[in-house]
C-alpha cells in the first residue's frame, strides 16, 4: 500500500507564511500564518519549529514541536472543489506540505519522513479553529472538515536540516503499530471506535499529548 518504508511521498507544492490580518472574530482583529503561499526556491531551512519563512500569530494553540510542518493531501482537493463551489489548489488549508500518492488511510502516527537532510516524524491529525473558517470564508468549513475525516497530519522535525523543495520525501520508517491517521481522528470521536481501540491507540509513543488528552476523554470514568 502507498505509504510503505523506502516508498516516496510526492510534494505538489510547499507553502509557507507570516502572520497577517486574517479578518474580525467576535469583535476582535485576528491575525494569523494560515494564509500561504508556494514558494519558489529551490530549498528551505527546516527546523523543529518552522519551515523557513513561516510562522504562527498564536503559539498558544498552534504551532510548536508536535505542530511544526502540516501536510495535506491533493487527493482531497477535487472533492473539497465540488462540495465547496470553488477551485482550490495547494495551501487551501493552511498546509505546509500540499502531497500526493497518499492520505490519511496510509500515513500511521510514528511514520518517519527523510527528506532532503531533515528527518520528521507523523504525530498527530489536525483539528480546525475558527482561523480556518476566516481563512475559507465560510462559517460550516470547521463542522465539515471534521466529519470529513480529510483532517491532513502534522509532523514533528526529529533532525533539522536543509530541505529540497520539489522533493523527494522517502517514507524511511514505517511504525510497527500501523495506526493510522484517519483511525486515531475517528477514535476521537465519541462512538467513533471501540473503547479497546481508544486504548490501544493511547499506547502508540509518537502520539501527540494533545490528542493523547482527547482519546482519554473516550474512557468510561
Amino acid at each position: 500500500m502507498p505509504g510503505r518504508s523506502g516508498e516516496t511521498v510526492g510534494l505538489v507544492s510547499v507553502n509557507v507564511g507570516l502572520p497577517k490580518y486574517l479578518g474580525q472574530h467576535r469583535g476582535n482583529p485576528v491575525r494569523s500564518g494560515i494564509a500561504k503561499m508556494p514558494v519558489t526556491v529551490d530549498s528551505l531551512w527546516l527546523d523543529t519549529l518552522n519551515l523557513e519563512g513561516d510562522a504562527q500569530a498564536d503559539l498558544r494553540v498552534h504551532g510548536g514541536p508536535d505542530k511544526a510542518v502540516y501536510a495535506y493531501a491533493s487527493e482531497h482537493l477535487p472533492a473539497w472543489s465540488e462540495e465547496l463551489g470553488e477551485e482550490l489548489g495547494p495551501a487551501a488549508f493552511g498546509e505546509n506540505l500540499t502531497t500526493s500518492g497518499v492520505t490519511e488511510n496510509d500515513v500511521c502516527i510514528g511514520d518517519r519522513w527523510a527528506w532532503g537532510d531533515a528527518v520528521l516524524e507523523v504525530c498527530q491529525p489536525r483539528t480546525p479553529c475558527f482561523k480556518l473558517a476566516l481563512h475559507r470564508h465560510r462559517g460550516d468549513i470547521g463542522r465539515r472538515f471534521k466529519e470529513s475525516g480529510r483532517s491532513g497530519w502534522y509532523l514533528r522535525v526529529l533532525q533539522p536540516g536543509q530541505v529540497p523543495v520539489a522533493g523527494p520525501i522517502t517514507v524511511e520508517e514505517r511504525h510497527p503499530m500501523g495506526a493510522t491517521v484517519w483511525a486515531v481522528h475517528e477514535a476521537a470521536r465519541p462512538g467513533g471506535a471501540p473503547i479497546e481501540v481508544v486504548e490501544a491507540l493511547l499506547s502508540v509513543e509518537p502520539l501527540a499529548m494533545e490528542w493523547k488528552l482527547h482519546l482519554a476523554d473516550r474512557l468510561p470514568g
